[in-house]
């Protein structure tokens, strides 16, 4: 494989890896997934403070990983990059499957 040129590729995606690493954050693009979901509904999701997911969603938004819209007083937060959304759309299969998680 030639990897001459595809350093541009390479540091995004190794951003974005970085940025979903951590399990919380996994867990935030599990429920975004390809749609978009306003930050209270990513809090009951999850479990967790609103403190704690703003804190790891602005992570997500500071690597590129999420997009934000703005409606009054809700955030909403949705993938940005075509590519990262296969990547989330593949670990949601793998990881986030209601079956695998009952297991």
């Amino acid at each position: 494989m030639d990897l001459v040129g595809k350093t541009e590729q390479i540091e995004t995606a190794a951003r974005a890896l970085k940025a979903i690493s951590h399990p919380l954050r996994l867990s935030i693009l599990c429920v975004v997934g390809d749609g978009e979901v306003c930050v209270q509904d990513i809090v009951d999701a999850v479990g967790t403070s609103q403190s704690n997911i703003s804190q790891h969603l602005a992570i997500l938004r500071d690597k590129g990983v999420l997009l934000t819209r703005k409606d009054a007083n809700r955030v909403y937060y949705r993938v940005g990059d075509q590519r990262t959304l296969q990547l989330i759309a593949l670990m949601r299969e793998v990881f986030c499957d209601d079956k695998i998680l009952k297991t």
